[in-house]
């Protein structure tokens, strides 16, 4: 069973549990979702997922978790429990495994459209652009904490490795 930890107070939120949704059919695999609107409701979100034995968890892109991200990765690894995070401050903090978008390329991108906006350009006549560079990070240390066997092929594959 698979946990996931999104905040419904987030527009992104239903698009997201739609696609857990849609993946958890097509592989056969249950889940468990826990919506978090506030700081002090992790607590109870972690304990649910300990009595629902929760073998790994995905937490959602979200400000709330952004802020708080020390004390998610601290319950997840007191319940032993593999999580995947969207921004590589997760690992860097100490979760497993982290894939999503660069920070620094996406503020990258906002300062060069930033720069044309200072020179004059509209913003309404500027693209729309998607972050074009995603990061895979991979805490060894966490993943060996966990008795966890990292595959080479994955470990291959990573942007950064953290030992």
């Amino acid at each position: 069973m698979v946990a996931v930890l999104t905040n419904p107070n987030n527009p992104n939120s239903q698009n997201h549990l739609t696609d857990v949704e849609s993946v958890a059919r097509a592989t056969g695999q249950k889940f468990v979702v826990a919506r978090v609107r506030e700081a002090t409701e992790f607590d109870g979100a972690f304990a649910n997922f300990a009595r629902e034995k929760a073998a790994a968890l995905l937490v959602a892109d979200d400000p709330l978790f952004t802020v708080n991200r020390q004390r998610i990765v601290t319950l997840a690894t007191q319940l032993r429990l593999p999580a995947i995070y969207y921004t590589r401050e997760y690992a860097e903090d100490g979760g497993l495994i982290t894939y999503g978008s660069s920070t620094n390329e996406n503020y990258r991108q906002a300062g060069g459209l930033t720069a044309r906006i200072l020179k004059g350009e509209k913003p309404g006549d500027l693209p729309v652009q998607q972050p074009t560079k995603f990061e895979l990070v991979i805490n060894l240390k966490t993943a060996k904490a966990l008795g966890l066997t990292v595959p080479p092929t994955l470990l291959a594959r990573a942007d950064e490795v953290i030992e």
